[in-house]
């Protein structure tokens, strides 16, 4: 009878199946505790940082203002920040064609998180995953409610401050700091709001973990779409590990067509979700490489070449050959630069003030005195700095005339003003019905740049 395969976090019964994973310490886990702790400092700094007086990172939705870099989108900019959230997706989907998933074993916050802060809090409370397992397993005595009431206490508080950091990426550091030093009644929903935070992120470091890689993340079905035989992701050299089979003293010759592999198991050992890499690559595979490192170690012992596991593709297995740069690695790479070419003209190309001017709807031309015609406009002024601007119209040409009904004057920093105003042009000057007329934009008295808009005059040209 054929034996059924179930999930690596699922028993036979149906119930989840706990993961003990060991930790072995090698070359790639150094590399990735570096990366992991660097972007740990850079995620609790990043909210300290001001640059231009601006957040350096900031994603406020509830005031639709957004922060990057100290460059700051208003919503008159989100087709630049759509722009830069669809060069990060095909940036994503080429460095998936090319290595995998590699995104979630080295730079992913929950991976980072979970490795690096969480399990080794519980390896220095609960010991080893033996000992975590028994005492798990143990009935409840004093030692146990100890060792747990210490671990799920820090993971509260770590809890704490990551909920505390990630409302800070969404209200700003002076918002919460105000929130955190301020009566809870004062701030109800900020302090509810940090508690909400902190349990999800208990929740998912404490009790979900890898659940959140294999269900919860899209990420590894996208990754099966996009890899091929050309993509480098962490897998097991079959040709060299097969057959594989366990070393023993009385082996003879003919035991030497045995492969590298000596089933011993410590990469299933290792695996923070419970695959076996020896099955081929996986969906729950997060490309941590600790299977890498197990694997190294176990082969310096047996004198053998190191990266039985490593990072392959299938034809690097399969045909020994080389990696290679394919077409469609190229194409992407083409796309991505044509992206940030054109996210960098628009980056660039931002003003400090926007000026948004419009004729007002349902209105006509008047004739005025002096042989002018005027239209009227609503005017909406975004001051994106941090500090009071002064601002005004003007017209391109010297004999056109800006008059003021409801002026706007000056703008405090990251402020919205709109005002309404007349276009007063010469007749003479009006050949058409519709015309488009150029207006400057004057920030604290300088000319800034130039605004385009449509003005309308009566119908034919008008005699003198």
């Amino acid at each position: 009878m054929e034996e059924i395969q179930f999930h690596s976090t699922v028993e036979a019964s149906g119930k989840r199946r706990w993961l003990y994973p060991l930790v072995r310490k090698d070359k790639f886990y150094r590399y990735r505790s570096i990366l992991g702790y660097t972007l740990l400092a850079f995620l609790f700094a990043a909210p300290l940082i001001r640059v231009n007086g601006h957040q350096f990172l900031l994603f406020n939705i509830i005031e639709r203002k957004f922060v990057i870099f100290g460059q700051v989108f208003w919503p008159q900019d989100y087709f630049i920040f759509a722009l830069a959230m669809l060069t990060g997706l095909v940036s994503i989907v080429l460095f998936t064609i090319a290595f995998g998933r590699v995104f979630c074993g080295w730079v992913c916050p929950q991976t980072i998180f979970l490795e690096m802060v969480f399990r080794k809090i519980e390896i220095w409370i609960e010991g080893e995953p033996a000992a975590r397992k028994k005492l798990d397993e143990a009935e409840w005595t004093a030692d146990k409610i100890r060792k747990k009431t210490l671990k799920h206490g820090l993971y509260i508080i770590i809890s704490f401050v990551i909920a505390n950091t990630f409302l800070s990426y969404i209200i700003g550091s002076n918002e919460l700091w105000a929130i955190i030093t301020a009566p809870p009644l004062e701030h109800i929903v900020g302090f509810i709001s940090i508690w909400l935070f902190t349990l999800a992120f208990y929740l998912v470091f404490s009790k979900m973990r890898e659940l959140v890689c294999i269900v919860a993340c899209p990420y590894g079905r996208l990754q099966g779409v996009l890899l091929d035989k050309n993509s480098l992701a962490v897998a097991y050299n079959y040709v060299r590990g097969e057959p594989r089979g366990r070393i023993r003293k009385q082996d003879t010759d003919t035991d030497s067509k045995k492969g590298d592999c000596v089933d011993c198991n410590l990469c299933v050992a290792v695996c923070p979700t419970g695959i076996d890499i020896r099955k081929g690559t996986q969906l729950e595979c997060v490309n941590c490489t600790q299977c890498i490192d197990a694997c190294n170690q176990v082969m310096d012992k047996i004198n053998k070449p190191r990266n039985l596991i490593g990072y392959y593709s299938e034809e690097m297995i399969e045909n020994h050959k080389k990696p290679t740069f394919t077409t469609r690695m190229k194409a992407y790479s083409l796309v991505i630069v044509v992206m940030l070419s054109v996210l960098g003209y628009f980056v660039a190309s931002q003003k400090n003030v926007d000026a948004i001017v419009l004729r007002a709807g349902g209105m006509l031309y008047q004739e005025q005195e002096g042989g002018y015609i005027s239209n009227l406009y609503n005017g909406e002024f975004i001051n994106k700095t941090t500090n009071t601007v002064k601002v005004d119209l003007k017209g391109a040409d010297d004999d056109m005339i800006v008059k003021w009904v409801q002026p706007i004057d000056s703008l405090e920093k990251e402020s919205t003003k709109k005002g309404t105003f007349f276009l007063l042009i010469p007749k003479d000057k009006i050949k058409q019905a519709k015309n488009q007329v150029k207006l400057k934009v004057i920030e604290n008295g300088e000319e800034s740049y130039e605004i385009k808009t449509n003005f309308l005059g009566p119908i034919g040209k008008i005699k003198k």
